[in-house]
């Protein structure tokens, strides 16, 4: 039989992953402009944004693996319910 497949499971999924990576982004691209804007710098704004655009790339990571794990282990679950 097939697996039914939520088509609004993949919506919340695309916009959790955007969001996961955008906040860390914008928050460490802000907080290195206000450093920067405080101690009359230009060093802190490119160290928080590459800062950032690692940890928006970890948490996506993190997010598609728990995805797909979660997909196997329902898959799993499914294929024992018709054995």
């Amino acid at each position: 039989m097939k697996r039914e497949k939520n088509p609004y499971r993949n919506l919340v999924l695309i916009s959790q992953l955007g969001i996961q990576v955008m906040v860390p982004v914008f928050m460490c691209l802000f907080a290195g402009i206000f450093l920067d804007r405080q101690f009359s710098t230009g060093f802190f704004t490119i160290i928080l944004l590459v800062l950032g655009i690692l940890a928006g790339g970890r948490n996506a990571y993190i997010l598609a693996m728990n995805s797909i794990e979660s997909e196997k282990k329902q898959g799993e679950k499914q294929h024992e319910e018709y054995k």
